[in-house]
């Protein structure tokens, strides 16, 4: 949705390549969605039970099974690396850099789908989950941090929301491939929609090969020569470029500001309004999968099966299109409403929704004809609230709220959250729906758990969450060192530059930013009353 945003009148340069570069890194997402999709339906496959089976049988069939302690473990596997790996980040970003960090992330991908392709058995095809789930990790983290640092500021939410666009479009090819292969009496069933993952990775090593560091990154290196260049990329203008002078000036000035409070360790991200910072991005992102999204598209077809539907996987494809289709308005509405109304309004309508499934589901049951319709309805309606706000949205906040000198750490920390509650909800799932000795049974009562979490999100993101829309990452800086309530952050206006706070040669440490301005308001105030007189 690009094209609906109009460019402000004076933005200087092109910025038709940053976008296409952030676009283009965005794709990265497909890994993640895809790899996530895809297992649902291997798991429902015929032949793979048959290969896979350790002798569980299958009550409602008959036919061979695996245990909800496998389904777990196969599942959960996955987001296991995903958090090690997000973790893993922050060394990858800040050593090998943005652009070859993700490039490595894809390396490490590529062995978890070999290791996964090849195996035969539970043991080998768990270790390629995990190591997949490395690479995804720090996939996860790289990318929304790459893109950031590298989008004009009036379109960073967009370009920043891709992300989350690519995630869903993964997850649609994961049910399609799925589908296409799910009734192959071989080990192409379940070998095809694993194998496709190599396309995926090859296609985003082939770009990232091309395309360059992001500025940021080269001024966190000292390297500014270089960040000019760069830029101009970026940008398309002259490395002496007024415009993209003044731009790296403010960059450059913020950083060292930033350094100027505290050096860049693990423990300073959680101090001052760097750890405020840190637990709003952990939070968002940790919420982000309480809101059970991953129960459907991890579950889903289980879940749709169980429920008597005559073919799970082409509810899954329902809900995956839908998922996909509602991500666009999102892209668009990020930067027109600003990301505290769009995630009000997702998590207002993704709570009323799960509880009218819960209350359907529980009241009617799941094996009525028109309980399942308004089921697969009401979810579909979920989907869309969660796609076109909370779904980009958590990946943009968390992009664009921490400085440079902590962005790597606290974005690998922050994605690691994320992460962590995906394993626990991939992990505890079977054992909350699944019937049988040990476990919970709650079929689709779980929904109630979901909408409750939903619930909560409303009133954390009214406490938290800062408007960010239209302030450059340094401008983020300014929000957060002068405006204390998240409530009162969307009438914020930007008012000095970081360029005068160097200036200055002012104690960050000792002095607040606000009682820097009022010194930098006076220093122009005597120096045009000086101007004034020498007339």
């Amino acid at each position: 949705m690009p094209f609906l945003i109009q460019k402000p009148s004076d933005a200087a340069g092109a910025a038709w390549p940053a976008i296409a570069v952030g676009l283009f890194v965005a794709f990265g997402g497909v890994l993640f969605g895809y790899d996530t999709g895809t297992i649902g339906g291997i798991l429902t496959m015929d032949y793979w039970l048959h290969s896979f089976s350790t002798g569980a049988i299958d009550p409602d069939t008959g036919g061979p099974a695996i245990t909800a302690s496998q389904s777990s473990e196969i599942v959960s596997l996955l987001s296991a690396g995903t958090f090690f790996g997000s973790l893993s980040a922050s060394p990858f970003g800040d050593y090998i850099g943005r652009r070859m960090g993700l490039v490595a992330s894809c390396f490490v991908f590529i062995l978890g789908v070999i290791l996964q392709t090849a195996a035969t058995r539970i043991p080998l095809f768990v270790a390629g989950r995990f190591f997949a789930g490395f690479g995804v990790g720090l996939v996860s983290a790289l990318i929304p941090l790459y893109q950031s640092e590298t989008s004009p500021k009036w379109i960073r939410g967009t370009v920043v929301g891709a992300y989350q666009l690519a995630i869903t479009i993964g997850l649609l090819l994961a049910a399609i491939v799925d589908n296409s292969t799910g009734d192959r009496p071989d080990s192409g069933s379940y070998r095809i929609p694993v194998a496709v993952q190599f396309a995926w990775a090859l296609i985003l090593i082939g770009g990232l090969l091309i395309l360059p560091e992001t500025p940021r990154m080269y001024i966190k290196r000292g390297q500014p020569e270089k960040a000019a260049k760069s830029l101009s990329t970026l940008r398309r203008l002259d490395v002496d470029h007024p415009a993209l002078i003044e731009e790296l000036a403010e960059i450059t000035a913020n950083h060292e500001y930033e350094l100027s409070l505290g050096k860049s360790t693990y423990i300073e991200c959680f101090k001052g309004t760097l750890g405020k910072r840190l637990a709003t991005g952990c939070l968002l992102q940790a919420l982000q999968q309480l809101t059970g999204v991953n129960f459907i598209f991890y579950y889903g077809t289980q879940f749709f099966k169980r429920a008597g539907f005559s073919d799970p996987f082409i509810a899954t494809i329902i809900t995956s299109c839908v998922n996909v289709g509602s991500t666009f308005p999102g892209l668009y509405l990020v930067e027109a409403w600003g990301r505290r109304p769009l995630l009000l309004f997702g998590a207002i309508g993704m709570a009323v929704c799960q509880f009218i499934v819960a209350g359907v589901g529980t009241g009617y049951g799941t094996t009525d004809t028109a309980a399942q319709k308004a089921l697969i309805a009401f979810v579909c309606i979920y989907i869309f609230f969660f796609a076109c706000s909370w779904g980009p949205v958590a990946w943009v906040v968390t992009g664009e709220i921490f400085p440079l000198k902590a962005r790597a750490k606290s974005l690998s920390m922050t994605t690691a959250s994320n992460w962590l509650l995906n394993w626990a909800i991939a992990y505890a799932t079977p054992y909350m729906v699944d019937p049988g000795p040990g476990n919970a049974n709650l079929g689709a009562k779980v929904f109630f758990v979901w909408g409750g979490c939903c619930f909560i999100c409303i009133f954390f993101v009214w406490a938290l969450i800062y408007e960010t829309k239209g302030l450059s990452l340094e401008q983020v800086d300014e929000l957060y060192g002068k405006c204390s309530k998240a409530w009162q952050s969307s009438s914020f206006k930007p008012t000095i530059s970081f360029q005068e706070v160097q200036e200055l040669h002012a104690d960050a440490r000792q002095q607040s930013l606000a009682d820097i301005e009022t010194a930098a308001v006076r220093k122009k105030s005597v120096a045009h009353v000086d101007e004034k007189s020498a007339y």
